[in-house]
C-alpha cells in the first residue's frame, strides 16, 4: 500500500555532494518546489488570486534564500575537497 505522505510530497533521491546541510537544503529544495506547484494549481483553478500567489511564493523563496545564507550553501564555491581538508 501506498503511503498517501509519499503520494502527496515525493522526494526524489539526491545525487550530490554528501554533507549535511546540501541534504537539508535539498529538502528545502524540494518542499519549496511542491508547494509552489500547489500554488500555481490554485491560481489556475481560481481558488486564489494571481497576486495572493504571487505574495505566497515570494515569501516561499525569502524562506528557502534565508536557508541558503543559514546553510552556508555556496559561500566558497571554488573551494575543492582538498583545500577543506587542509584547513
Amino acid at each position: 500500500m501506498v503511503n498517501s505522505s509519499d503520494f502527496l510530497h515525493p522526494r526524489s533521491r539526491y545525487y550530490g555532494k554528501v554533507q549535511p546541510e546540501n541534504l537539508v537544503f535539498n529538502a528545502n529544495l524540494q518542499e519549496f518546489a511542491q508547494h509552489v506547484s500547489y500554488i500555481c494549481n490554485l491560481e489556475t483553478a481560481g481558488k486564489i488570486s494571481p497576486d495572493e500567489a504571487y505574495k505566497k511564493i515570494r515569501d516561499l523563496w525569502k524562506q528557502l534564500k534565508r536557508s541558503k545564507k543559514e546553510l552556508g550553501i555556496g559561500e566558497n564555491p571554488f573551494q575543492n575537497d582538498d583545500e577543506q581538508k587542509d584547513s
